[in-house]
């Protein structure tokens, strides 16, 4: 029989990235925590938390916690449906979406389900296209993806597709690429990436130009607006998704280095497949919502 409250200790250790935060979370001593972190391995008989900073959960505690999320979620389903009070606690949601999605139409597809109930989320962001190890290792229960196929237990659904092209000032053009966009001008010219994961550089050269360069000069910019600040005073180019550029592009502050050249990501809703109702007016919500500003990406 598992204890659920042993369980709730390393869920917070891991959510919480530290045994001080998860004991301050759970209003406990930083002992008391650890130590009902080492009566869970010892019923279990094996390490189930690898004591690096931040603390990370072995393969057998990323399946404790994952199995704890389901059945607390279940919990909070439960609860709502028993009682319709306004008084009821929150339930909270740790979801994955990519930082493009979290800028532009996320919060606006999922902000109706905030005055139907009491939900909160815990939003976990990183490129489109690894938000899907979140949901494969437990720490969400749900995510925004550019995988298509649903993993085991889950079910997915299309949300709709962004565009992305690569631009830069007109002055970034006319010094790196005086002839025309070329593989081999572009193993010189700096560009901007998300992230060492962001392969929409690599994927938009093979694409479209049939040769990606070896390696690019490369700033990392994880924020969608400091990202585009370094496009837009000419220090690199960069593949910029469509809500961001439009008015730059009408006015000619950037350009396209391949006019009518796109990249576009499909993205998916990824979640457990449970009954759950506060996973379900979620799910609801955040497809209806996405699909509709989706659609209307790139056309004002």
């Amino acid at each position: 029989m598992l204890d659920y409250k042993l369980i709730e200790a390393l869920a917070r250790v891991v959510a919480e990235g530290g045994f001080e935060r998860a004991a301050r979370a759970l209003f406990l001593t930083q002992s008391a925590v650890s130590q009902r972190v080492r009566q869970l391995e010892e019923s279990c008989g094996q390490v189930l938390l690898s004591r690096t900073s931040p603390p990370q959960p072995t393969k057998a505690g990323r399946a404790l916690i994952k199995h704890y999320q389901q059945v607390h979620l279940l919990e909070d389903g439960l609860a709502s449906e028993l009682t319709d009070a306004p008084g009821e606690a929150f339930s909270t949601l740790a979801v994955g979406v990519n930082a493009d999605s979290l800028e532009s139409w996320f919060i606006a597809a999922i902000a109706p389900v905030f005055a139907r109930m009491n939900l909160l989320v815990d939003l976990r962001v990183d490129d489109q296209e690894q938000t899907h190890r979140y949901l494969r290792e437990g720490e969400v229960v749900g995510c925004v993806s550019t995988e298509a196929r649903a993993m085991q237990g889950c079910r997915v659904e299309p949300l709709g597709g962004m565009g992305y092209h690569l631009l830069a000032t007109p002055e970034y053009r006319d010094r790196w690429f005086p002839t025309g966009l070329n593989p081999e001008d572009a193993a010189l010219a700096p560009i901007v990436r998300f992230n060492r994961k962001d392969g929409l550089h690599q994927l938009f050269f093979s694409r479209h130009l049939g040769a990606v360069p070896e390696s690019f000069p490369t700033h990392y910019v994880p924020a969608p607006a400091p990202f585009l600040d370094l496009i837009v005073r000419g220090h690199a180019c960069g593949m910029v998704a469509d809500w961001q550029e439009q008015e730059l592009l009408s006015t000619g502050r950037l350009v396209e280095l391949l006019p009518g050249a796109e990249v576009r990501t499909e993205l998916y809703w990824h979640c457990w497949n449970l009954s759950a109702r506060p996973l379900q007016e979620f799910t609801r919500q955040l497809i209806a919502g996405a699909r509709e500003l989706l659609s209307q990406s790139g056309k004002n």
